[in-house]
């Protein structure tokens, strides 16, 4: 799986909480909880999701530096199981 289609299922899982988004809208270095508008409530759901959709336990430590959609595509592709 590349960056790209890491950073569309990214978005894909963040559309379940906030479907209103505009994917193209979205800047990947400005943080997103931000520009989503996004209350505590939602983002857990969000990251719950995203733990969901990659099959990855998301540690409440490692929340706290998932900041922008650089960060999130970044630590899920650090997960991923090699090719």
């Amino acid at each position: 799986m590349t960056n790209e289609n890491l950073r569309a299922d990214v978005i894909a899982a963040l559309q379940t909480v906030a479907p209103e988004i505009e994917p193209a809208a979205l800047a990947a270095d400005r943080p997103l909880r931000r520009q989503v508008d996004l209350d505590s409530m939602d983002w857990l759901n969000f990251l719950i999701a995203l733990g969901k959709r990659f099959t990855v336990e998301i540690p409440e430590s490692e929340a706290a530096r998932l900041v922008t959609l650089d960060d999130i595509v970044a630590w899920l592709a650090a997960r991923r199981p090699p090719p």
